[in-house]
Formats: C-alpha cells, structure tokens, sequence
C-alpha cells in the first residue's frame, strides 16, 4: 500500500509549498505536484490516476485542488472506488475509511446527478423554445422555400417521381423527402413529433 499527495497550484507563479508542508506533517513522502488551471486537463493527476493500485491511498490538500468542479470530482472518485484507492482530504477532514467520509463523496455524487439533470433540463427546454420560434442549426439546407414549394407541387401533380425530382435538383431522395415532410408538417416534422422532442 502507498499513499500519494496531489498538490496542483493554478499558475507557474504561484507554489504548491503550503500543500507540500501539510503532506509532509502528515507523514505523506510521494507528492506529485501540478501548475495547471482548474479549466485544463491535468496529465500529471491522469498519470498518478493510471498508477495507484488497490490499496493505495490519494490525499489532497483541499478538495477544489482535485477537481474543477463536482461532476469532475464524482468522475475522479468513481475511477477510485473502480481501483479500490483510498481517498482523503486533509483541510476537510473526509476520507473514504470512515462512515462519514463515505456519506458526504456519496452526497457529493447525488448533487452532481442532480445539476447533470438540471443541465439536461435546462438545455431540452432551450431546444423547444428555439424550435417553437421557428429557430433552426445545423448546416444550411438544401433547397430554399420556393425551391420546396415547386417541388411539392411538380410531386403532387402525379407527372414527377421524387428520384426525378431529386436528379433535377442535384440532392438525394431522402434529403427531398425530408424536405417535402417539412413542408407539409409529416413525419418527423408533424406537430405531435416536434412536440415529444
């Protein structure tokens, strides 16, 4: 069993030698350091992650020195569990030996399923809202209106097959189709549809 100190600061100005003491006060030797903003990746936490074994133990500082936020942080103690490593922090107090350690990272994770959710939430309403104002993204499509509305009208005559159609206007059946549905408010483009999205 080994037990790993994680001190990471977020500039090259600033020192991990506070962290580093309060290792060292605990008896913690193998400290691996990291100058890396809380918004970039962080290859040294991915290399000590990919080293420890069942047994070991992580200790940090301070929680925020670990994560960039509480997903993160759910995401880094979930790879833990899966190793069977230890966890620790020294400021508060948590670690995974005790009851109480391991209610508050299982708190930790219920509040970051929770904000996942309301992100999810968040977003789908966005995308209704942008639908319902007739707002679209994605690429630009194929045809223009008008080009639509001759389509619809030369298919509905009986005198042109949607492949011809679609062989005169340099796109594929299934992109006509589809405009065509939208025109006419079928398939994935009916109200009932677009309502369930």
């Amino acid at each position: 069993m080994a037990v790993y100190g994680y001190a990471r600061v977020s500039t090259q100005d600033q020192n991990t030698a506070a962290q580093i003491a309060a290792f060292r006060r605990a008896g913690i030797t193998k400290i691996v350091q990291e100058k890396r903003s809380a918004a970039k990746e962080r290859p040294e936490l991915l290399r000590l992650l990919s080293t420890l074994k069942s047994g070991d133990v992580l200790v940090v500082y301070k929680l925020d020195r670990l994560a960039r936020s509480v997903s993160h942080f759910t995401r880094v103690f979930e790879e833990l569990q899966r190793k069977q490593v230890g966890f620790r922090s020294l400021t508060e107090s948590i670690e995974t030996d005790s009851p109480q350690g391991r209610m508050f990272l299982h708190m930790l994770s219920a509040f970051a399923e929770f904000e996942r959710e309301l992100i999810r939430e968040r977003c789908l309403a966005g995308q209704r809202a942008a639908r319902a104002a007739g707002k679209t993204w994605g690429p630009p499509r194929a045809l223009d209106q008008g080009d639509v509305e001759a389509v619809v009208a030369a298919w509905r005559s009986g005198w042109y097959t949607q492949k011809v159609l679609a062989e005169m206007l340099g796109v594929s059946v299934s992109c006509l189709r589809d405009h065509i549905h939208r025109h006419e408010s079928r398939g994935r483009w009916s109200p009932q549809k677009r309502l369930q999205k």
